[in-house]
């Protein structure tokens, strides 16, 4: 039994990683690279196995940098079926959409460049009729209901409570008389954090894959968080200003509605207009409503069978490119919510430009930033950025809202370590450097794991 790490090993984006056992060989994950120009570039590396020998595909969950391949690796001969949870299957319909509309646009835009230079044109990475081609191989697997995906490979998925549907992958095989478990974490949310369940915890493993996107720090608790929102809208409201949130579309939207929602008294937030300005964010939202049996319970007897917009009444919904470009009439007393969350493309650029530059407006940074994107500038305190190849000031108030994070902090992953009963053999991805060394010295500290980061092109046996 081989694994062999192609993606997010030493990097936080791409996550990608091939499980060669039992005469199969399946792929976790097929996440796009992103961050800066040059990032974005490797997509259109080719693959480092042949795409066709795959004979299956398991998803964590359906962010991009997990799922945004899948149709270009159709394309490149792949067949076979993917299996994922049936939230993401359904957030995988609208988000792989919309990645391929960006980029059908992003080849019109750098091919007006080229054809001005003389130079070839660039196809698309994939379109969105690719994606939804790609959607016809998904299929959906349930919590803790184990499936053969393979003769002697069986896969069962458990709440990871990142995003909904996100998934730990647990991986039995069956080979030679005995078995071996291979364990992914896929993207661990906080534990406490709305809507979502906690992390399930998985009692035994061979080997474990685990992510480690803040193996390097500790998220301030949800009540330090909540006052720091608080301060933000206070502070705007004085200066009357308008806020700005760069806000991922699926996960990180969806618990900000419900924050607002929730402290719309406390926080004085009736005095404000909110716009979700983002049509995937949306759709997305809508999907977390169907999905309501997978909340928390706290998030389910607080909706109940309302929708987001019932209780948050002063939410509207811009699904048009005409009337996003309405608000940028608007520079006080309002919150636009917009994509991307790293400010790499989207509306959230647009009003960016319209606003920056104004020392009322504010910015709410409520995700991670990977090095290289735009949100990352704003947070290291770039005095000015660059969109559409203009300088723009920044005047406007940055704020990071650290605790919001989807993803397990150094003292949440050590904790969902500590619940298994064995010691599994511990891989390191999905990290930068610094929080990937972090958390190899806190395992190696805390517990009597073998623990190796992972590089690109590592190949371990088990």
């Amino acid at each position: 039994m081989n694994l062999t790490f192609y993606g997010a090993a030493g990097e936080v984006t791409g996550s990608c990683y091939l499980l060669e056992a039992a005469g199969s060989r399946i792929l976790l994950e097929c996440g796009l690279i992103q961050g800066g120009a040059n990032d974005e570039k490797r997509n259109r590396e080719p693959y480092p196995f042949d795409p066709k020998s795959i004979d299956a595909v398991v998803l964590s969950h359906s962010h991009i940098d997990h799922s945004g391949r899948i149709p270009q690796l159709v394309k490149a001969g792949f067949n076979g079926p993917v299996y994922t949870h049936r939230a993401s299957l359904d957030l995988c319909e609208i988000m792989l959409r919309d990645s391929g509309f960006i980029q059908e646009k992003d080849a019109e835009w750098e091919n007006r460049k080229r054809e001005r230079k003389g130079l070839d044109l660039l196809e698309p990475l994939y379109t969105a009729r690719d994606a939804d081609e790609a959607m016809k191989s998904f299929c959906a697997i349930e919590y803790q209901q184990s499936e053969r995906i393979r003769p002697n490979i069986e896969v069962c998925l458990h709440d990871a409570g990142h995003i909904l549907g996100s998934s730990i992958v647990e991986i039995t095989i069956h080979e030679q008389g005995g078995q071996k478990k291979l364990v992914f974490s896929g993207d661990l949310g906080q534990s406490g954090i709305p809507i979502l369940r906690d992390p399930a915890q998985i009692p035994y493993a061979d080997v474990l894959l685990m992510e480690s996107t803040y193996g390097d720090r500790c998220h301030k608790d949800q009540e330090s968080t909540n006052a720091e929102i608080a301060e933000v809208f206070a502070e705007a409201n004085a200066r009357q200003g308008l806020i700005l949130i760069p806000s991922f579309a699926v996960g990180r939207t969806q618990e900000l509605l419900y924050a607002f929602a929730k402290h719309y008294k406390e926080w004085g937030l009736d005095r404000w207009q909110f716009f979700l300005d983002s049509p995937l964010a949306i759709r997305a939202t809508e999907v977390y409503e169907r999905h309501q049996r997978v909340y928390d319970k706290e998030a389910a007897a607080f909706y109940g069978r309302a929708g987001f917009k019932d209780l948050l009444p002063n939410l509207r919904y811009v699904p048009t490119a005409e009337e996003s470009m309405q608000l940028n009439q608007i520079h006080s007393g309002a919150v636009i919510i917009a994509g991307s969350g790293m400010c790499t493309g989207g509306r959230i650029r647009h009003h960016l430009k319209h606003n920056l530059w104004r020392r009322n407006a504010h910015v709410m940074i409520v995700g991670y930033q990977a090095q290289g994107t735009t949100g990352r500038a704003l947070v290291d305190g770039a005095p000015h950025i660059r969109l559409w190849g203009e300088p723009i000031r920044v005047a406007a108030k940055i704020h990071t809202i650290g605790g919001l994070s989807a993803h397990a902090d150094q003292r949440d992953l050590l904790n969902w370590l500590g619940h298994f009963k064995n010691s599994p053999e511990v891989y390191l991805v999905h990290g930068e450097e610094k929080a990937l060394a972090a958390l190899q010295v806190a395992i190696e500290k805390e517990f009597t794991h073998e623990v190796s980061v992972a590089e690109p092109g590592m190949r371990i046996s088990f």
